[in-house]
């Protein structure tokens, strides 16, 4: 069975098909998913590695060209699918030419314009969304949590077998791991397969400025010489979303990497009829937010302050340029009694719970109501209160569940299960936001002491109400044998 006969098209990709046929069925010598597994599964575990690249003998793609092949691929979907459509676009759509035109990358005299998006997709109440934080190069607990679902009879394979599961990444896919390129091959096998069914999300580190100072741009030229081509995976986040609003009827998520971002009001695009739409970013209001909105923090003096320094109106030019983007960078608050807003130089901007709940308000405008935030990005090489966190609540943390304390700020994970929420079914409240953790198999697995990794799965309903997240460990067995 070839690449073109497996893959599955709906209604929207059938325009598509002739056009990707021919670069999909250069995907047909690719492995099959029990191939791509036993060869992942001999390469050594990253914590073993050390920071040092596996023996080359063992890498499972020999050549840049097999990522190559399904970047085209990916390319082609991009393209021919949903984001060419222009009635598919709330406001202004983008320019052909230059979004849409691949040949046009990040190195070349005629580089693209940075162009974010944001992405609404509506599903039907009975959905289900298998949700993923950061992997940072760790495609043992990828293939882990694939093979959860292949064990479940969810997926076939690479393919999506429960015609009620979506599969969300949310974004992080390299970087201080070394197995970037074997995480961003299964990751496009995975959407190739099922471009309707699998949504990957753009992270902070799918920049060049992250990827050439945190060891994806040093793995892939390590691994393949000056035949490792960065302008072509590069320009493929280009068509990947900052933030992706998901729900059912007129109720959203907010799904992204990082965390809030008001210079962006998503209402219009909320509100657009449709089950799949798009809105370029454009311009970030965020000085114009704040003077619009003089209630927003008015209750906290300082928080009110540090927001009328911080913020500005700019045009994103690159994820961090002239400044960073919320949905890319951001971070919340643990604590009930944190401050409301406040900013971290080190990152970005942090919002706490009064802030958050207005937003949430405030994005709502309409009929369409954006009720909660799930995201990953808040971890860290150390076990901080964060990290605690999400370590006893199984990867999976509710921000806000307790007020600070010297006792909440030192407590150890085995001490916090008895404290949070840690059971295997948990609703979603109003105004809730969630972290995700990162895989184990990572810098921040080994200094915090987890070695399991997590399926978040997001089950919707008729009504908001009915939305729960279920919960559970998954074992990543090349970890348990190191």
């Amino acid at each position: 069975m070839t690449v073109r006969s497996r893959l599955r098209f709906t209604a929207p990709w059938l325009a598509a098909l002739l056009t990707v046929a021919s670069l999909c069925d250069a995907v047909t010598a690719e492995p099959t998913y029990a191939e791509w597994q036993a060869a992942c599964a001999k390469l050594p575990t990253n914590r073993s590695l050390g920071g040092r690249l596996p023996p080359k003998d063992l890498l499972p793609l020999a050549h840049f060209d097999e990522l190559g092949r399904v970047l085209d691929a990916f390319f082609a979907v991009s393209t021919n699918g949903p984001l060419a459509g222009v009635a598919n676009w709330s406001g202004t759509a983008p320019k052909p030419d230059s979004f849409l035109n691949v040949a046009r990358n990040w190195f070349s005299p005629a580089e693209i314009p940075f162009q974010p998006f944001a992405e609404k997709l509506r599903l039907p109440a009975s959905a289900k969304v298998q949700l993923q934080g950061d992997l940072h190069g760790d495609v043992h607990s990828l293939l882990a949590l694939l093979g959860h679902l292949n064990d479940q009879r969810s997926l076939d394979g690479f393919a999506v077998r429960d015609p009620d599961l979506h599969l969300v990444f949310l974004g992080d896919y390299t970087d201080r791991g070394m197995y970037g390129v074997e995480v961003l091959y299964t990751l496009l096998r995975l959407k190739l397969a099922n471009p309707d069914r699998v949504h990957l999300v753009r992270g902070n580190h799918e920049d060049l400025s992250l990827i050439a100072r945190y060891g994806f741009m040093a793995e892939g030229r390590g691994k393949y010489g000056r035949n490792f081509d960065a302008a072509k995976i590069l320009r493929a986040y280009d068509f990947l979303p900052v933030v992706l609003y998901l729900g059912a009827g007129k109720d959203f998520l907010q799904l992204c990497h990082g965390g809030m971002e008001p210079g962006f009001q998503p209402a219009s695009l909320l509100n657009a009829p449709g089950t799949n739409r798009f809105q370029l970013l454009g311009a970030l209001q965020q000085a114009e937010f704040r003077r619009q909105n003089p209630d927003w923090l008015a209750s906290d003096r300082d928080a009110a302050a540090a927001a009328q320094e911080q913020f500005r109106d700019f045009t994103p030019t690159a994820p961090t340029l002239p400044a960073v983007i919320g949905f890319m960078w951001n971070d919340f608050t643990v604590f009930r009694d944190d401050p409301a807003f406040a900013h971290n130089p080190e990152r970005a901007y942090v919002y706490g719970q009064p802030a958050v709940t207005y937003l949430l308000r405030r994005a709502g405008e309409g009929e369409a109501k954006l009720r909660a935030v799930i995201r990953a990005h808040q971890h860290s090489g150390n076990l901080n209160p964060m990290m605690r966190r999400l370590v006893a609540s199984q990867g999976t943390f509710r921000h806000w569940q307790e007020v600070g304390s010297a006792a909440a700020l030192g407590a150890a994970p085995a001490a916090l299960a008895h404290q949070l929420e840690t059971a295997p079914e948990r609703a979603v409240p109003e105004g809730s936001v969630w972290t995700l953790n990162v895989t184990p198999d990572s810098i921040y697995g080994q200094a915090c002491g987890f070695d399991f990794a997590t399926a978040t799965t997001l089950k919707l309903g008729p009504e908001f109400t009915d939305w729960r997240l279920t919960i559970g460990p998954v074992a990543v067995p090349k970890l348990r044998k190191n």
